[in-house]
């Protein structure tokens, strides 16, 4: 159902690798609620993606731009603003890796190339993108930047790796650049700690399917579905929410307030039984 809650705003979204991600879900969103946007990504993930669907889909140019690298960030930035027309209202910040993870690296055995490399593409790339945005004053006041986070940038899962302090060290950027975008700009910025979800990227991490099913029984509304993010991201885009900034919003069914649920120690106390 579309109430037109982003008719006449313009912005970019980072990361629509594939139908299953959150990045591309959004994008849809989106567009049916009469927004217009620069899709972008780094080459390498343009090439693996399928992004041009996404594209032809929605009417939407796509930028190639490496999050790690200020040149390729001014470049979008200004390119973007071309396509669009003006200024922007809304970015979305939906990339993050782990070399640890795709290696097979243990925490307690991190190649720290890797490591720097990780918390560079999946956090620093989020200060970057903020301050080319920032430095150019491309951003419409009331304005929004959302990144997309996990619960793990607080509580400890194990097989989540290295990625929980990247994630972790980009809930920080957001306070952080957010308090100066907003005193300076009046443009908001917030993080989404969503409820694990089977992306192309979730599904890297070790024991995933086992975090979804232990997610699930733990939330009382159930596990958010990456559609349901998309909503949630586009109410964070519209005028409804102009004074909501510098926050980390759990979008998880409850999960981030539970010590425990019925159905988990129902499981638990099964499992003692049996042995």
């Amino acid at each position: 159902m579309s109430y037109n809650l982003l008719k006449g705003k313009k912005g970019i979204i980072f990361g629509a690798l594939d139908e299953n991600s959150i990045a591309w879900k959004t994008a849809e969103r989106i567009k049916e609620e009469g927004g217009e946007f620069v899709l972008t990504n780094a080459p390498i993930a343009l090439r693996m993606g399928t992004i041009k669907e996404l594209a032809e889909k929605t009417g939407s140019e796509v930028i190639p731009a490496d999050a790690t690298k200020i040149e390729d960030l001014e470049n979008l930035v200004e390119k973007s603003m071309e396509i669009l027309g003006g200024k922007i209202d809304f970015v979305l910040h939906a990339i993050g890796m782990s070399v640890n993870v795709r290696k097979g690296n243990h925490y307690t055995e991190q190649n720290y190339d890797f490591t720097q490399k990780g918390w560079d593409i999946s956090a620093v790339s989020f200060h970057k993108t903020m301050q080319v945005l920032y430095k150019k004053e491309a951003m419409n006041e009331w304005g929004s930047i959302v990144a997309l986070s996990y619960m793990a940038a607080q509580r400890v899962f194990p097989d989540y790796n290295d990625m929980a302090d990247n994630k972790a060290f980009l809930e920080s950027i957001a306070r952080s650049f957010g308090y100066f975008f907003g005193k300076d700009h009046k443009v908001r910025v917030n993080t989404i700690s969503q409820s694990p979800t089977p992306t192309t990227a979730g599904q890297g991490v070790k024991g995933f399917d086992g975090f979804i099913a232990y997610a699930d029984k733990m939330s009382p509304l159930g596990n958010a579905t990456a559609l349901e993010c998309a909503d949630y991201t586009v109410s964070l885009f519209s005028d409804l929410t102009k004074k909501v900034t510098l926050q980390n919003l759990f979008h998880d069914g409850g999960f981030a307030n539970m010590g425990v649920s019925q159905e988990v120690m129902e499981s638990f106390v099964k499992g003692q039984e049996e042995k």
